[in-house]
């Protein structure tokens, strides 16, 4: 029987869903290959765990579904999805600490959201001054 992995990663809207089974090494997000995903920096984010696991990442197949968000806070949120999913699918306490090590932020969620917008203004922070005058 097949192993197979789901995992999540989230970075402000966006959302990412993972699938990580054994196969040959291929990259799919939203059915596209990640060698034709642009922006090239996306791209290239999103290939530090692949690059960092190592032959790990040859041995398994990962299909990702992302939605929402921009292109940047997608690529969070893919990479996330990615590292979370590689640890799980290996239970190497190695890899798990080369990811921290290299970064934080590809195994722990950033949690910072927007702040909502107050009564009677359209910003979060800055108020409408009153003149009593």
């Amino acid at each position: 029987m097949k192993k197979v992995i789901n995992t999540s990663g989230k970075r402000k809207r966006a959302i990412a869903r993972a699938t990580i089974t054994e196969g040959k090494g291929a990259v799919r997000i939203n059915s596209l290959l990640l060698n034709v995903y642009e922006p090239a920096f996306a791209k290239a984010r999103i290939q530090e765990p692949l690059t960092l696991a190592g032959d790990i990442a040859k041995k398994v197949n990962i299909k990702i579904s992302v939605k929402g968000g921009g292109f940047q806070s997608q690529a969070e949120a893919v990479r996330l999805a990615i590292a979370k999913g590689l640890v799980e699918f290996t239970s190497d306490k190695k890899l798990k600490q080369t990811f921290l090590d290299y970064d934080r932020h590809l195994l722990i969620a950033d949690v910072r959201r927007n702040e909502a917008s107050k009564p009677n203004t359209s910003k979060p922070r800055a108020k409408r001054q009153k003149s009593y005058r």
